[in-house]
């Protein structure tokens, strides 16, 4: 049983906005914003895991507000939910303008991620907080 009082598995990630991560209006392409989220996902399952683990699904990823060339990325990855050999992980991913550091979250999502043995069968995962 999860104990309440422990925070969650996470894992925080920052990322500049550059021009190659644009569209021609200016904004972040909506796979790069999915990319960056998966890599956060991967990392805090990893970490949870300690096995080598892959995306199985994308769930609801929720575009709120556009993200703009020169803003940081920050991505915070939290387990919230652990089965045998899956964490469902919630991703939210804030802008921040670095001149002034008015922050807004830009897109949600969730992924489920699998831990594979060495022979690439899915293999179990520890409990949330038991580690």
């Amino acid at each position: 049983m999860n104990d309440p009082t422990l925070p969650l598995p996470e894992a925080r990630l920052l990322e500049m906005v550059f021009p190659d991560h644009t569209n021609h209006l200016g904004t972040l392409f909506g796979g790069q914003a999915l990319a960056w989220m998966d890599k956060a996902a991967f990392i805090v399952a990893s970490r949870h895991a300690r096995r080598i683990v892959v995306t199985a699904r994308s769930e609801e990823v929720n575009f709120r507000v556009p993200v703009r060339k020169g803003q940081l990325v920050e991505l915070v990855a939290r387990i919230v939910q652990v089965g045998r050999s899956s964490m469902h992980v919630e991703v939210e991913m804030t802008a921040e303008d670095p001149l002034t550091g008015d922050r807004r979250i830009c897109t949600t999502g969730r992924f489920v991620m699998i831990a594979l043995d060495s022979n690439g069968a899915s293999t179990h995962v520890p409990a949330l907080n038991a580690q």
